[in-house]
């Protein structure tokens, strides 16, 4: 994944050795606090209370209008974007709102609706997005990719006895639908030979009410990301595997930011200026880590020490890096063309696009223009 002589931001600046946590999950399990998906925060300010922050360079005040972007409490940049105020700042004549979402499958939602214009989303619903029949009222292109999900978003189950998904055979385990999640426990399943809805009954649920779900004895696992998945391994649980382990089977997944073409089109200065800010807030992650901790703890209502320990399972990468071959300018689009023929295969999606057609729904231009 990643090649030398690239900047170090590549690197994820929160993260041990990633093998030594996939051969260690126990361990890790140990070490990580009780959360709580929402609370007291660390710092010096209230969870709900942002700060505001002066434009990192001279703000654009041609930028005016209405902007409506989706968010998750994803520990990653895009929540130091929001928590800091920096489109705000840096658009300053603009109308930034802010719309919160659960899941990838509610981003597209809120497209089909016209709610939104931007949002992030995993690469998994990104994916059938851009597969056929296509939607009509759901005309996205992916613009950036917000992470590469690893150990932050992981199969957690209930039984200690569980050592490895076979020993699902007969269970009910939790996902998000339409999720990088979803995408991950299928293939997870049919590498063993088992079939959501035969030998596994896979339900639907948000990750914030899979805690509850879990202490009332409703489900014997769940594949889920933070914070939700610290919780359930703090009540017990234990991770007997994660998208880092199915991307070395050749599957990888992202958290990827999108963007309505018809939007894209008509305020070109205002994408330019999305990514720009996105590349500073994932420099700032390397630069100054425990600023962006506190932002991070404030989004998702944990402490910023709790935030660094879930931040560690995501690898972030800067305009630099994503612009090129290995990401946006290449090789995400097939990515994401393999994603879909397994999703084809499951019968997620009802067809398989040309891989033309999956290249074309990646831009790289914004990433590239804020790599200045």
């Amino acid at each position: 994944m990643a090649h030398e002589g690239v900047l170090a931001l590549k690197i994820n600046p929160f993260a041990p050795d990633a093998r030594r946590r996939r051969l260690a999950p126990v361990a890790l399990a140990a070490a990580l606090l009780p959360l709580a998906l929402a609370g007291c925060v660390d710092s010096d300010r209230e969870a709900s209370a942002a700060v505001e922050s002066d434009c990192p360079w001279a703000p654009d005040e041609s930028i005016t209008g209405e902007v409506r972007i989706a968010w998750q409490t994803i520990p990653n940049a895009d929540v130091v974007v929001k928590d800091l105020g920096l489109l705000e700042a840096c658009a300053p004549k603009a109308t930034i709102k802010w719309v919160q979402a659960a899941s990838g499958g509610d981003v597209l939602k809120y497209y089909g609706s016209g709610e939104v214009d931007l949002g992030l989303m995993g690469s998994a619903p990104a994916t059938k997005s851009a597969s056929e029949p296509l939607v009509d009222d759901i005309d996205i292109k992916v613009i950036w990719i917000h992470d590469v999900i690893g150990d932050a978003e992981s199969l957690v189950v209930r039984d200690p006895g569980i050592a490895d998904v076979t020993g699902l055979a007969g269970k009910k385990v939790a996902v998000p639908f339409s999720s990088t999640a979803h995408y991950s426990l299928l293939q997870a399943l049919a590498e063993e030979g088992l079939q959501a809805g035969k030998d596994v009954e896979v339900i639907n649920l948000a990750p914030e009410q899979m805690p509850a779900a879990w202490q009332g004895d409703e489900i014997d696992a769940a594949w889920v990301w933070e914070p939700a998945q610290s919780q359930l391994i703090a009540d017990g649980g234990t991770r007997i595997l994660s998208s880092a382990d199915t991307a070395e089977l050749g599957r990888p997944t992202f958290d990827v930011g999108t963007i309505s073409t018809a939007f894209a089109a008509a305020n070109p200065a205002f994408v330019d200026l999305w990514a720009r800010v996105q590349d500073h807030a994932v420099k700032l992650i390397g630069t100054d880590p425990d600023a962006a901790a506190e932002s991070i703890a404030v989004a998702l209502g944990v402490t910023p020490d709790e935030a660094k320990a879930q931040s560690s399972g995501l690898l972030f990468l800067d305009a630099a890096t994503q612009a090129g071959a290995d990401y946006l300018g290449g090789k995400l689009g097939e990515d994401l063309f393999v994603t879909a023929g397994f999703l084809g295969e499951l019968g997620e999606i009802d067809a398989v696009a040309p891989k033309v057609d999956y290249a074309a729904h990646v831009d790289a231009g914004p990433a590239q223009r804020a790599d200045r």
